[in-house]
């Protein structure tokens, strides 16, 4: 569904949250249940309390993103969840990994009306994604992957591999054990 990201009840909402992630990022490391207590209110829906997001964290809306059990990601973790972010599982987020769901048009004339669209964003479960990969919207991630470093996924990526590369590929076959 296209959208104006000049929309006023959008931008209030943006800004809202904005404050939230601002709290998130200035509580001491220390305080695991003051960062939990954030993480309840601000995502969507959070398995279980084994959830660790290392500061800082950055997201548009919070409400988007789903996250399973033992859940961690590293530092600068960023999601913008226009659309749903689902992940499931088990997984791992290296440092300074990005999330998108916005997207904009390529025609400048049009892109410049600033409607834009999103597309969802599903990981699976027991995947672990390296320090500094950029997951592109609409990307679908199956069970049982790790995404290399600095890869930047711009396609599915089926169960059971490595994926690396820019842009991301299998690289091999894996046995879940």
């Amino acid at each position: 569904m296209v959208y104006s990201a000049v929309d006023r009840q959008l931008l209030e909402e943006l800004n809202a949250v904005k404050e939230v992630v601002h709290r998130y990022n200035t509580l001491s490391p220390a305080d695991a249940a003051g960062r939990l207590d954030i993480l309840k209110g601000l995502l969507g829906n959070i398995a279980d309390d084994e959830i660790i997001i290392n500061q800082p964290f950055y997201c548009d809306y919070g409400k988007q993103i789903s996250v399973g059990k033992r859940f961690f990601a590293n530092f600068h973790f960023t999601v913008l969840d226009e659309a749903k972010v689902t992940i499931g599982d088990d997984c791992f987020i290296g440092p300074n990994v990005s999330i998108y769901t916005a997207c904009h048009s390529t025609d400048p004339i049009e892109r410049n009306t600033r409607n834009e669209w999103a597309k969802p964003v599903t990981i699976g479960n027991n995947v672990w994604i390296g320090g500094s990969a950029t997951i592109l919207p609409g990307v679908t991630i199956g069970d049982n992957v790790t995404i290399g470093a600095g890869s930047v996924v711009t396609r599915d990526i089926p169960s059971n591999v490595v994926a690396a590369g820019n842009p991301c590929k299998v690289i091999r076959n894996i046995k879940a054990k």
